[in-house]
């Protein structure tokens, strides 16, 4: 069955605009609903203009309608999904100034370094930087590498053209072995540092996080009771939707049936979002944020050395 009028969204069928009508005696609601917009369809008793019961709806807005005078119940469309996340492409210029600024740190920097990185966190990534612009330039031993440096990642094409993809058309002596080798998870360093005082920091960089939903564990985890314990039971409810065994006992978090520990995820499988939200909870952080140099390139002499 199909209703006479689309109410207004949010909202539910109300009977208050009968009182304005007086010729109307009374009216029953019908177990019947619109197949489409789910209005209540009523049956009322209208003595004043015709002797008999006819189907009416009530709108919101006040209006009452009649028997075969009502308007057809328009069909529903499926809402449109509008982006709200929309960007500008980039140009033609925008990329040619990209490109600049990669050989402006070119020119104005003795090497470069290329490198590859495992679990990137924006956060730490953001203090290596820093680290490189002469933010912690104190910490450096030789203190007359005093020059800013540049890192680059995420726009491997633009680099490569950057560098230069052969030896025809490279920026630089032997910077196309460079340029074939960006590829996936790497990027590039431009500095003035000396050799000793990079790979030895990027040697000592290591930082541990919270591991994503997707990657392989690196290691068994084990719950045992005295980590439940520690945390209040009004989570209770939220760890049974992780998929924890758990309930309150004696006034504290324990697990279910008495057990002492809980496996949340084995070594190389794969983490789901739960097992995360879980080590997170607990503090087990998993994955360790690092940066693997993988190529030297002076350009003093144009040598290229590996390092890896």
């Amino acid at each position: 069955m199909l209703c006479v009028r689309l109410p207004p969204p949010t909202t539910t069928t109300s009977f208050f605009t009968l009182v304005q009508y007086p010729a109307l005696e009374s009216y029953e609601t019908k177990n019947a609903v619109c197949d489409r917009c789910h209005h209540i369809i009523i049956s009322v008793h209208n003595n004043f203009l015709d002797p008999y019961t006819t189907n009416a709806t009530i709108d919101l807005d006040g209006s009452f309608y009649f028997g075969l005078n009502l308007p057809k119940c328009p069909n529903q469309r499926e809402p449109k999904k509008v982006s709200l996340t929309k960007t500008a492409k980039k140009t033609r210029e925008h990329k040619s100034n990209y490109i600049d600024t990669v050989r402006e740190a070119i020119d104005n920097n003795d090497r470069i370094y290329l490198f590859s990185y495992e679990n990137m966190r924006s956060n730490h990534f953001k203090d290596v930087r820093l680290h490189f612009r002469g933010g912690n330039s104190n910490d450096m031993d030789d203190g007359n590498d005093s020059g800013e440096g540049r890192l680059f990642l995420g726009k491997n094409k633009l680099l490569q053209i950057a560098l230069g993809r052969s030896s025809e058309d490279e920026y630089s002596d032997n910077l196309h072995q460079i340029s074939k080798s960006l590829t996936g998870s790497v990027g590039i360093l431009c500095t003035n540092r000396s050799p000793k005082d990079v790979e030895g920091y990027f040697a000592k960089l290591a930082v541990e996080d919270f591991a994503r939903a997707g990657q392989a564990a690196p290691r068994t985890v084990i719950l045992t009771k005295s980590q439940i314990e520690t945390h209040p039971v009004s989570m209770v409810e939220q760890f049974r939707k992780l998929g924890l065994p758990v309930e309150v006992k004696s006034g504290r978090v324990a697990f279910v049936g008495g057990r002492e520990e809980w496996e949340v995820c084995k070594e190389g499988k794969e983490l789901s979002v739960e097992q995360c939200k879980i080590l997170v909870h607990m503090g087990v952080k998993l994955a360790v944020f690092r940066i693997e140099l993988l190529t030297r390139w002076e350009k003093e002499d144009g040598t290229v050395n590996e390092l890896q």
